[in-house]
């Protein structure tokens, strides 16, 4: 895959990262003339309950430049999945706009909001979602099928994907018979099989133990950079969250940043 203009800024992440981690969005891009690839301006998502209206979003504003990795914690039922959601074009809000490479996701049809998603955008969550009767050479290629690429085609680039996650030799193979670790590396190249510009990820090592979410997350970021992908990454492990560009909590609606510090040792865990 050719590498976009967003994966220039990588060459310095690792530099800057110290000084970024836990700072606010207005650190990163300030002086570009490029547009962010995320912007969120004064969202609002109102749910009517059988106790009245429940307000999840208060204004909220986002914003994220091409080439950021960025994670938001917070507790549970803050609102974390549903903000991603709406940055994905799966949900709508009830005011204010998400704009996603330059388009107003808000305004799309569920067609347009489906072939958006298709062409722009990855998504992985805590759970696989494989489906158990393909294996995982077929998982993969399931969303350039989607679009209609030539079978032949779909499966070989669903073949080197595999290989990027390193499971060359796992194609056929189905689901149940790959371990957890295995079952999210196929779900992240099945995620990413399309070349989208943005990757979200919903508690992508949740289910896992803690060493194989750290693997996982290795990968993650390894693919991150080397894609040059703009990614999102919603998540309650601090430590994960706090090796991200930026990690912000949703918090009374609102985001902000997290003030947190890696621990020393994180600096000698194995890749």
């Amino acid at each position: 895959m050719q590498t976009s203009p967003a994966a220039a800024p990588q060459a310095t992440r690792a530099a800057r990262e110290p000084e970024l981690r836990v700072q606010g969005q207005a650190q990163c891009g300030e002086a570009s003339a490029i547009p962010p690839l995320i912007q969120v301006s004064n969202l609002k998502k109102t749910y009517q309950t059988a106790r009245g209206a429940l307000n999840l979003f208060q204004g909220l504003n986002l914003q994220v430049e091409a080439g950021e990795m960025v994670a938001i914690v917070g507790q549970s039922g803050a609102g974390k999945s549903t903000l991603l959601h709406m940055l994905g074009a799966l949900d709508t809000p009830s005011a204010g706009t998400v704009y996603c490479a330059s388009t107003d996701v808000t305004k799309l049809t569920a067609r347009e909001a489906a072939a958006f998603r298709n062409r722009e955008i990855g998504y992985v969550w805590q759970f696989h979602y494989l489906l158990p009767e393909f294996s995982a050479l077929e998982n993969v290629a399931m969303p350039l099928l989607a679009r209609g690429t030539p079978k032949r085609d779909a499966l070989a680039a669903a073949a080197k994907w595999l290989s990027e996650v390193g499971l060359a030799d796992r194609g056929d193979h189905r689901p149940g018979e790959l371990s957890g670790g295995e079952q999210q590396r196929v779900a992240l190249a099945r995620a990413l099989v399309n070349n989208p510009r943005l990757l979200l990820a919903d508690e992508p090592t949740g289910d896992l133990d803690e060493t194989t979410a750290g693997r996982v997350f290795d990968l993650i970021e390894r693919l991150h950079a080397s894609h040059g992908l703009t990614s999102i990454l919603v998540t309650h492990n601090l430590e994960l969250a706090g090796r991200c560009t930026r990690a912000l909590r949703l918090e009374s609606g609102q985001l902000g940043p997290l003030a947190y510090t890696p621990r020393t040792e994180d600096s000698g865990r194995q890749a």
